[in-house]
């Protein structure tokens, strides 16, 4: 589902969000929420939440509605969507004792949907501001702010995009350091505790 989320993203021509990515990503919060296995009260309250998001984009899209004011809180919603999956992986890593196939995927997913939380965070920000968010001559859509998004968390730095103003350029230091320290801490940690499946290994244990 967050490869699905991407290419949707990456198909974006405009800055303008699609309503129907966003219902992809909602999606996939949801299914986030529900295999960390937070606390019963919070997935709860978040599904509720992600209930009434599904229904204002499900009216959006057979409306046909659109519009700045429109775009932006689709746009404000994705980021939203992108922050709370990657903290609760996270914190499901963190906490399991276990460190598997599965703990490894997990940190991958969060480590991508980072990536698209900070394109969201730069879609925003190009949408209440009518300087381009490359500076003149560069495309500015979503398909350049998530190309840019994932070249800054990686520190590719290829130098083909570079954002305009010293805010985007902070949130672009931010975002560089937040991918080197999710490297440094968790995958650093799915490697250090590894403990590859064995076949009968479970049984040998419940014999012991």
């Amino acid at each position: 589902m967050i490869v699905v989320s991407y290419v949707l993203c990456a198909r974006q021509t405009t800055p303008e969000p699609s309503p129907v990515a966003l219902l992809v990503q909602l999606f996939t919060v949801a299914v986030v929420l529900w295999v960390t296995h937070v606390r019963v009260r919070l997935l709860r309250v978040a599904l509720v939440v992600l209930g009434i998001a599904v229904a204002g984009v499900a009216a959006v899209a057979i409306l046909g509605l659109s519009g700045q004011g429109l775009a932006l809180s689709l746009s404000v919603m994705s980021m939203g969507a992108y922050l709370i999956a990657p903290v609760a992986i996270v914190w499901h890593v963190l906490h399991r004792p276990l460190i598997d196939q599965q703990t490894l995927l997990a940190a991958i997913s969060a480590y991508l949907l980072v990536g698209m939380f900070f394109t969201f965070v730069y879609n925003a920000i190009s949408l209440v501001t009518s300087v381009p968010t490359f500076g003149d001559g560069q495309p500015n859509s979503l398909t350049s702010q998530l190309f840019f998004s994932f070249s800054t968390l990686t520190t590719t730095g290829y130098g083909n995009l570079v954002p305009v103003g010293s805010g985007l350029q902070t949130i672009a230091v931010f975002e560089a350091i937040t991918g080197q320290l999710f490297l440094v801490i968790a995958v650093a940690r799915v490697v250090s505790a590894w403990v590859p499946h064995r076949p009968g290994q479970a049984d040998r244990k419940e014999a012991d």
